[in-house]
């Protein structure tokens, strides 16, 4: 633990939507959470959030909160966080890769190639930032044991969802979380993906506004991001934590299993509608 007797945890992409609402629920946890994000003053984005804001709010649900201003397409800058992390706490014990390019085109109606080029930017920071910030974070992880990367992924890994880029993010974060589950099986540190459910989040909330008829029935069994944090911090505090490992799970079936809900509610889960994780092949090629 901390010196305040807290486990850490870093959240990145946490200046609003689901990367806050985890970074919210771990803090409830006890959790001290260092939350990334580019948004350091309020009204600078098109969305409000800012990592400051999510920061306090950890603190007002009972964790500590500590803002790091961090643009995931920088390697150095990334780099430098878990540098922090290590100097201010001596330790990590959850990394939740969460931070996600997302383009206002996403949703609009078209092929891929009728629409800006700029959503495969979700293959940056989405992909590749968070096999970076695995990277800087694993060391870290294996000197104590018992800790938990998870990937923020959805059924659009298995199903059409919003075009081939993102479907290729989400099934690419799956796949991280398998493979690393791999290298660290014999290091007491365990790889998830977690595919959520529809998302009340800021970003949905326009979405509603703009178009009521095609979101209002989808968000009618919507998750809190909260939900996920819940569900984040369960699994790293089940013994039975490793044989989870490589694998990714239903958020909705999880929180099953868990006895967690979401403000009262059990989600459903969307497996027979959506389609259901891939198993990955036990062979291992070196």
């Amino acid at each position: 633990m901390t010196k305040d007797n807290r486990p850490v945890a870093v959240v990145t992409g946490a200046s609003r939507g689901a990367g806050a609402g985890i970074a919210r629920a771990l803090g409830a946890a006890g959790y001290a959470v260092y939350v990334t994000g580019r948004t350091t003053v309020e009204g600078s984005a098109p969305l409000p959030g800012t990592v400051g804001a999510t920061a306090q709010a950890i603190d007002a649900a009972g964790g500590r909160g500590i803002a790091v201003a961090v643009d995931h397409r920088d390697d150095a800058a990334v780099a430098a966080l878990f540098a922090q992390v290590e100097r201010d706490e001596g330790r990590l014990d959850v990394l939740v890769n969460n931070a996600t390019v997302i383009d206002d085109a996403l949703i609009q109606p078209g092929g891929f190639w009728e629409r800006p080029l700029a959503l495969v930017d979700i293959l940056d920071v989405g992909l590749r930032s968070g096999y970076v910030a695995s990277f800087h974070a694993a060391p870290l992880m294996i000197r104590t044991g018992g800790g938990l990367i998870a990937f923020t992924s959805s059924f659009g890994s298995a199903c059409y969802m919003h075009g081939p880029a993102y479907g290729a993010q989400k099934a690419g974060v799956d796949k991280f979380a398998a493979d690393m589950g791999v290298d660290l099986k014999d290091h007491d540190v365990a790889a998830v993906s977690i595919w959520m459910g529809p998302l009340k989040t800021e970003r949905t909330a326009k979405a509603i506004e703009e178009r009521p008829d095609q979101y209002e029935v989808i968000m009618e069994n919507a998750e809190t991001p909260e939900f996920t944090g819940s569900i984040i911090a369960a699994i790293h505090a089940d013994p039975a934590r490793m044989a989870l490992s490589g694998q990714t799970l239903i958020g909705a079936e999880a929180g099953e299993k868990y006895g967690i809900d979401d403000q009262g509610k059990h989600p459903p889960s969307f497996r027979a509608m959506l389609g259901e994780p891939r198993i990955p092949h036990p062979a291992i090629v070196r």
